[in-house]
């Protein structure tokens, strides 16, 4: 199996960096991870621009199963991503892409390509950190569909 975290921008704090970094080295054990980073809009664009622009850009990298992560998705608990991978999987899909838009968000034509959208909460967090977060759950999803104690 193979899971892409597809983002706009890049990491720019070491420390986050480092922390995606240790989920991609345990994820190891389970799939092939990695993550593409697709270049930000410039600002002088509106905002909706720059999310067609994102946008465009992301779904040219994206492959497998489409996962979009925007506030208006479906909210899972830690299980239930983990089974909508595994049921995912039992359809036949071996690769997903979980898609993080820039600043603006994704675009419309973005969401209306995801195969799932996947919502973390009503919450607003750092761009960066929820890269983070995202490697964090989907470690976690692997580990559960594993039966191996690091969820608890």
């Amino acid at each position: 199996m193979r899971i892409n975290i597809v983002a706009v921008g890049r990491l720019k704090e070491k420390y986050f960096a480092d922390a995606v970094a240790e989920y991609a080295k345990r994820m190891g054990a389970y799939c092939d991870f990695r993550v593409i980073e697709v270049p930000a809009a410039p600002p002088a664009k509106s905002a909706n621009e720059q999310k067609e622009t994102e946008g465009a850009e992301l779904l040219t990298k994206a492959s497998g199963c489409v996962i979009a992560l925007d506030g208006r998705g479906k909210k899972l608990s830690s299980p239930a991503l983990a089974e909508l991978i595994k049921r995912r999987c039992s359809a036949g899909d071996s690769e997903f892409s979980f898609l993080i838009g820039g600043s603006h968000g994704l675009s419309d034509g973005v969401l209306a390509r995801a195969d799932e959208t996947v919502s973390f909460g009503e919450m607003t967090f750092p761009h960066q950190l929820f890269r983070v977060m995202l490697a964090e759950q989907l470690y976690r999803a692997m580990t559960i569909n594993a039966g191996t104690p690091y969820h608890k």
